[in-house]
């Protein structure tokens, strides 16, 4: 929660200034589902200027000229920049769909078939190539308290052990 409330404040500080270059992801394991679900808060200006340099076409959240090109844009994008490993068996990611919240995006992913995580290996480069200073803050929770992990451009990937 701690990191939420730390989120907020970088947030109001993006919004007003944008010196900071960040997004959320928390990732709760079901038990009773044995699956993964995954949401990733991402600030919408940044990430159209990512998708907009990477597809060489304009987009924008607010305005999108089709609805239906921008999901197939978002969801390779998204997908090619999260990978996560249970117990050393890569998982395969579904991309569920995103919904807007002020200045950011919040994207949903699911994992299925899922075994009881001893350790996960977490890969995300959102915005690494585009921003030098990008910090992913990954929360995961097997129960009620995270294990968190800060990555960064050139290291892109963390172990967490439960």
């Amino acid at each position: 929660m701690l990191l939420n409330y730390i989120f907020s404040v970088l947030l109001f500080a993006q919004i007003t200034f944008h010196p900071f270059f960040i997004s959320l992801t928390e990732i709760r394991y079901n038990p009773k589902e044995k699956s993964l679900e995954i949401s990733q808060k991402i600030f919408r200006d940044d990430l159209e200027n990512a998708l907009t340099g990477q597809y060489k076409s304009k987009v924008n959240f607010l305005a999108p000229g089709n609805k239906t090109e921008l999901e197939k844009k978002i969801k390779k994008y998204i997908l090619e920049n999260n990978d996560i490993s249970i117990n050393g068996e890569k998982l395969v990611l579904y991309y569920l769909g995103y919904e807007l919240e002020e200045e950011a995006v919040w994207f949903y992913l699911e994992a299925q078939k899922v075994p009881v995580p001893k350790t996960a290996d977490i890969r995300n480069s959102i915005l690494h190539k585009n921003f030098d200073t990008q910090q992913n803050i990954i929360n995961f929770y097997l129960g009620k308290n995270p294990k968190s992990l800060i990555l960064l451009n050139g290291k892109d990937r963390g172990l967490i052990s439960f």
